[in-house]
């Protein structure tokens, strides 16, 4: 069994997204970022650096249980696990996990950042357009790679997981995905998926 600690944020659906598509049990702990429910001694201890999501595999590695955080992390290590969305072809293999990584370094940090001076620092113009300039660049990237395949890594998998979560909240900076053709197909493939639909609602505020 695995006991999810998350909560309603991009990173956050990554881990009930990639559970719900390999249909492996899970309990949910909701961690309310509005409390602080991550800064609590008992959240810390599972996550030192108190972020969500984390995981802990009741039925670890040699059948004891692990704690798993960084959700790039939690992914790859459900991916093993499962035996799903993980391409077995090495070459794809690298793939999803050069995409995966290209979210973690990038999407996730300067879309982050962007949506951080949208609500805090409208009066800071520069930040802004730097961080909307690099987040379109950055679909941009995006886009021509889904120009030339179905998804990141050739198959499903879980580069894509891990970049439509971001990808999703681009409408709520003002940049629609009807500028890229080719993200835009993708991200309405990937939403149309009924396990992904249901991990998008987890936790259940």
């Amino acid at each position: 069994m695995i006991e999810l600690y998350t909560w309603t944020t991009p990173n956050g659906t990554k881990a009930s997204v990639m559970l719900e598509e390999i249909g492996m049990p899970y309990n949910v702990h909701p961690v309310n970022l509005g409390k602080n429910d991550q800064r609590t001694p008992e959240f810390l201890a599972i996550n030192p650096n108190g972020r969500i999501p984390a995981i802990i595999d009741t039925e670890g590695p040699g059948g004891k249980p692990i704690s798993i955080f960084e959700s790039g992390a939690i992914l790859i290590y459900l991916a093993e696990k499962s035996g799903k969305l993980m391409p077995l072809d090495p070459a794809r293999r690298i793939e999803a996990i050069e995409w995966l990584m290209f979210q973690m370094a990038g999407v996730g940090p300067m879309f982050g950042q962007l949506g951080w001076f949208k609500r805090n620092g409208a009066d800071n113009q520069q930040a802004i357009t730097r961080y909307t300039d690099e987040t379109a660049r950055l679909a941009g990237v995006l886009d021509q790679r889904l120009g030339a395949a179905e998804y990141l890594a050739g198959e499903f998998s879980i580069a894509d997981i891990a970049n439509f979560t971001w990808v999703g909240i681009l409408s709520f900076f003002g940049l629609t995905l009807d500028k890229w053709a080719n993200l835009h197909r993708w991200h309405q493939a990937i939403a149309a998926r009924p396990a992904v639909q249901r991990g998008l609602k987890v936790p259940a505020v």
